[in-house]
């Protein structure tokens, strides 16, 4: 007799038995099964994360297939891969289980309006070091009990937005416009808008004449058309690996660069900052999230303080 779970057509659906349940009816453990399997790469990993035994992920995967109606893992040899039915599955549980957590931790500190537990951020090397730190410090001083985890993502393909798609951040710190756009479903808005300046030797008598350093994640689109308009900016001969890494090679007379604001917090005295002028390039630097978490506590006030920052660095700078 076939069984359910053997029953799976070509495009890797899986025939529900008469009366199963449906996808509504997934319990939490079952979530965190599909996330363990998907992070540790296979059964047998996952239940060793989670303190079960293989046979018992093997018959929760087989369970949640059921529900779902599709394929969520190729077994193999190597372990279990995520189909692309599994990877999409794999990003909601994450979502749907950081929002069990904060439905917990809001109705704990309902009344007084503090929340506890953990605000995973992912951002980009530059936010991490120059914006961040501050906004965490204000937050944390009202909000003892969050805890933030933050990443640092490199802002490319899927960059920080992607990690907030993929569940596992519950905000990110993103460039915004061009072609970064926001993954479907998510919510965002502009935190600061950043000028490019050039950078370059300190001394340098003609600046403009150096070859050029950049690094993979500088700009998008529109910074690289007004680079295309400029017939002094030569195509780069050096890329290294962060910004950071820029500013080194600048300071020790390796060339010049192009650069936004963030990148040039706390550059060294070994170079110089040169305004490009009125039609300089800027880039929009903004938060990435979900709609049910933008309305919950511990996100909604890292926003706030984020932009209450932004707002004052602006007000310096004028």
């Amino acid at each position: 007799m076939t069984t359910a779970s053997s029953r799976t057509g070509r495009s890797g659906s899986v025939d529900p038995a008469p009366g199963a349940a449906r996808p509504g009816d997934l319990a939490p453990h079952e979530l965190r099964v599909l996330v363990a399997v998907a992070g540790e790469g296979g059964f047998s990993a996952a239940a060793g994360a989670l303190g079960v035994t293989q046979s018992a992920v093997s018959h929760s995967v087989r369970g949640i297939e059921r529900k779902v109606g599709a394929v969520l893992f190729e077994r193999g040899r190597k372990g279990a891969v995520p189909t692309a039915g599994g990877a999409a599955a794999v990003a909601h549980a994450r979502r749907v289980l950081r929002l069990l957590d904060a439905l917990a931790a809001e109705a704990r500190g309902a009344g007084s309006g503090a929340v506890e537990g953990p605000l995973r951020i992912a951002a980009f090397r530059s936010v991490a070091l120059h914006l961040l730190p501050a906004a965490l410090e204000r937050l944390t001083a009202r909000h003892p009990g969050l805890v933030p985890e933050v990443r640092v993502v490199r802002e490319l393909g899927a960059g920080t937005a992607g990690e907030v798609a993929e569940g596992r951040a519950d905000l990110g710190i993103a460039t915004i416009g061009g072609t970064s756009t926001v993954p479907a479903g998510l919510i965002s808005g502009v935190l600061v808008e950043e000028p490019y300046s050039l950078v370059h030797p300190a001394g340098h008598p003609d600046p403009r004449s150096l070859p050029l350093i950049d690094w993979h994640e500088n700009c998008g689109s529109y910074t690289r058309q007004w680079w295309a308009g400029q017939d002094w900016i030569p195509k780069a001969t050096v890329l290294t690996e962060d910004d950071g890494a820029v500013l080194a090679m600048v300071g020790a007379g390796h060339g010049m660069a192009i650069m936004p604001g963030l990148s040039l917090t706390g550059a060294p005295d070994s170079v110089e900052i040169t305004d490009l002028g009125t039609d300089r390039p800027i880039r929009s630097v903004g938060y990435v999230t979900t709609p049910e978490l933008a309305r919950s506590v511990a996100v909604r006030a890292l926003i706030r303080e984020l932009r209450e920052l932004a707002v004052s660095d602006s007000r310096k700078s004028e």
